[in-house]
């Protein structure tokens, strides 16, 4: 089915806003050698400021989310837009490795705000929400893979200061552009959810929108999200060091003036890419079967795939390739559901928070993968590591089974529509 032209606009939007945040959040990575070189600071110093930043990511979805509910999506996102593009501005403008942590801050603020309200604006305004879903999370892996490589190549030329002004400039083009996007935040409602009263920043509002959100079916969902997140950053964070160590990646030379990269950088990176197939037969998929028996069966595929990555490696680099791209394609793919499944458990008018504390779980409670895993791969082997991951999907393939079974047999299963009112 064509999209209409108020779902156009919409994905227009979001894809950029996506696209945009996770451009910014991977080039972050790539300025650490060249601020640890300028500052001569510590790699634990670098890596803790950048942490703040990161965990403020996380955290801030959940005051974001309300304030999304309060003052409508599209306002919180040019705002995210207008903090990105200056925190980077201030980042270029840094004389120490403290101001580089308040821009990081700022920038941990500002981003946090989108992915609450660009989930909101998608379920109460596009009809077509897989679709757009599925557009809107293929955006954000270019923006995966493009801020990163468009940091890397543009400070083989230029001093850090001025690319991280130049990597402003996109946000500074998007504040433009939104300014002048015109589009209906609540057609796919029968509510007006664009903006409430001031009740809603209230911490009374939020005590109680929170406690019912909590005490339905909302609650599932949240947990399975955080243990999606969990997966999703041990997969991310840990992956590439694992593909390093194996033994099919020790026989492979590289290409003169590739010394200084590893084969399995290269496969990582192709992970990424094919992660965006994966989120638009996932978005596309939300459309034509019930998003819960999705999950359930996305989730088994996941915790399958690690189970047998470690024994199946051993086949050579052909065999790791593919198990990549299966892996890739899979971590992607269930990311639409989770975000239909929100919409489809959450009255509109809390749909700012219901996705503020969506990604509280991913990005916030997800972090935890990472001080789990170091920990698991210092003590133990990679199948250990692999099987832990392996139990995190389970652990949401069975809460997303509850789901399932819980419109017939749970009194707190609850549903709403998503389709526009007559």
């Amino acid at each position: 089915m064509a999209l209409n032209a108020n779902d156009r606009a919409i994905a227009r939007f979001t894809m950029l806003g996506h696209a945009l945040v996770h451009w910014f959040e991977m080039s972050i990575p790539i300025f650490l050698v060249v601020w640890r070189d300028s500052f001569d600071g510590s790699i634990a110093l670098l890596g803790t400021v950048v942490a703040i930043g990161y965990a403020l990511f996380g955290i801030g979805a959940l005051p974001a989310g309300i304030l999304a509910d309060r003052f409508g999506p599209k306002r919180l996102v040019l705002l995210c837009f207008t903090g990105m593009g200056v925190a980077f501005l201030g980042i270029a403008a840094s004389s120490s490795i403290y101001l580089i942590g308040a821009a990081l801050v700022c920038w941990g603020i500002a981003a946090s705000v989108y992915h609450p309200a660009g989930m909101a604006l998608i379920s109460t305004g596009a009809s077509e929400q897989g679709t757009i879903f599925a557009y809107h999370g293929m955006a954000g892996n270019a923006g995966i893979a493009l801020g990163p490589f468009a940091a890397a190549t543009l400070l083989i030329f230029f001093d850090w200061h001025l690319v991280a002004a130049l990597l402003a400039l996109p946000a500074l083009g998007a504040v433009i552009y939104g300014l002048s996007a015109d589009f209906d935040t609540t057609a796919a409602v029968d509510t007006d959810v664009d903006a409430q009263d001031e009740e809603a920043l209230t911490l009374p509002a939020f005590l109680t929108n929170s406690r019912h959100l909590l005490g339905s079916a909302f609650l599932v969902v949240f947990v399975l999200v955080a243990f999606e997140g969990l997966f999703y950053r041990g997969v991310l964070t840990f992956l590439p060091t694992i593909l390093q160590g194996l033994p099919a990646m020790s026989g492979i030379t590289l290409a003169a003036g590739l010394e200084g990269f590893s084969p399995g950088d290269y496969i990582f990176v192709g992970l990424l890419v094919v992660g965006m197939s994966g989120q638009y037969v996932g978005g596309k998929l939300t459309d034509r079967i019930p998003v819960e028996r999705g999950l359930v069966a996305i989730f088994a595929i996941l915790a399958a795939l690690v189970l047998v990555f470690v024994p199946l490696s051993s086949g050579g680099i052909g065999v790791i390739i593919g198990l990549c791209v299966l892996l890739g394609f899979f971590l992607f793919a269930i990311q639409p559901f989770y975000q239909v499944a929100v919409a489809q458990y959450t009255p509109p008018e809390t749909r700012g928070l219901s996705y503020g504390y969506t990604y509280l779980g991913e990005f916030g409670f997800g972090a935890a993968s990472t001080s789990i895993g170091g920990f698991v791969l210092g003590s133990y082997s990679f199948g250990v590591f692999f099987a832990v991951l392996a139990a995190f999907a389970l652990v949401g393939s069975g809460l997303a089974m509850l789901l399932v079974v819980g419109e017939r047999r749970i009194g707190f299963i609850q549903r709403y529509e998503t389709e526009p009112a007559d």
